[in-house]
């Protein structure tokens, strides 16, 4: 009589699943205002642009009945358009109001502070320096709160050294609040240097969300053999996370959408892997690839917990009572 083999043991797995991860409030609040919108109306509702960077996000809302546009062209008359959480430049609220179409501003409250301050400098006679990535909805939006020549955006240590202003007496900066910390520290630094009577925030404008995830992965890089970051390749808090992984310790970091992304080569020989999401990354999504990992791997998650957030923002008046 034969007697079958008892399958292989699975590899063990450590894994360091991090808090806080995922969603920030910013990102809760977007989705809400859609979703209420939608709970609200028959007729579809118009999203300027993704309202969070994040695909899962986009098609669960699509399938709910929202409609993702990249212009108020594309908007029919008398429909309702939401604004997304990286805010909009004036010329598009101005288009929306011109049309006479309903909106709702979905669009974060750190980053409209970060629009108040570019524009209040403005209008003191500053030049403002904005640190951030050219490209990104949230740098458009905010260059666009400002006259044309009244910002030049900052993205390097090496932009901040030759960028050239009117008077160097007169000069302020801000930044896009999904940067690295580590990063803009440097860009600021210089700035500093060039300019000694710059004016910046009273407080930094890396939201906290950001800072708090960022510190959440420099904890746990060190212990770590790989990292893995949830999140979308266009969501700029989500790429910081993979570079501050690599600076503190941890430099097999990359960044994935879900499960499905997973190259299991690229966890050959891994006994400790680190687990984060970004700010607009849902949780079903970190634990999808979990799940993955469990039907390879005999796992331990390890809870780490470095930060508690309580941070929520309101939903504009008009859908609230």
């Amino acid at each position: 009589m034969s007697v079958e083999s008892a399958p292989p043991a699975k590899p063990a797995l450590t894994v360091l699943l991090v808090s806080p991860r995922g969603y920030c409030a910013g990102v809760e609040r977007a989705i809400q205002i859609v979703e209420a919108a939608l709970a609200s109306r028959d007729d579809p509702i118009y999203v300027r642009h993704e309202i969070v960077h994040n695909r899962h996000v986009v098609e669960e809302l699509e399938a709910k009945g929202a409609v993702f546009i990249d212009e108020i062209s594309e908007v029919p008359d008398g429909a309702v358009v939401i604004f997304s959480a990286h805010g909009v430049p004036r010329s598009v609220v101005d288009e929306t109001r011109d049309r006479k179409l309903e909106f709702l501003d979905a669009t974060c409250p750190l980053v409209n502070k970060v629009h108040a301050e570019a524009a209040s400098r403005v209008r003191q006679g500053y030049h403002v320096l904005l640190i951030g990535h050219a490209g990104h909805p949230e740098v458009e939006g905010t260059m666009g709160q400002v006259p044309a020549g009244s910002i030049s955006l900052v993205e390097t240590a090496a932009d901040a050294e030759r960028v050239a202003v009117p008077d160097d007496a007169r000069v302020a900066y801000t930044t896009q609040t999904t940067l690295s910390v580590d990063d803009t520290a440097h860009i600021i630094a210089a700035l500093k240097r060039r300019f000694p009577a710059i004016a910046g925030p009273n407080r930094s404008d890396i939201c906290y969300a950001t800072t708090n995830r960022q510190d959440a992965v420099k904890a746990i890089a060190p212990r770590a053999d790989a990292l893995l970051v949830i999140g979308a390749p266009n969501s700029s808090n989500s790429r910081r996370l993979v570079e501050v992984a690599a600076s503190h310790g941890c430099a097999r970091s990359i960044l994935i959408e879900r499960a499905g992304d997973l190259d299991w080569a690229f966890l050959d020989g891994i006994a400790t892997l680190g687990i984060t999401a970004g700010a607009s990354a849902p949780e079903v999504l970190v634990q999808e690839v979990i799940d993955a990992l469990r039907r390879r791997f005999d796992v331990t998650v390890e809870d780490v917990v470095v930060r508690e957030e309580n941070v929520v923002f309101s939903l504009p008046r008009a859908l609230v009572g």
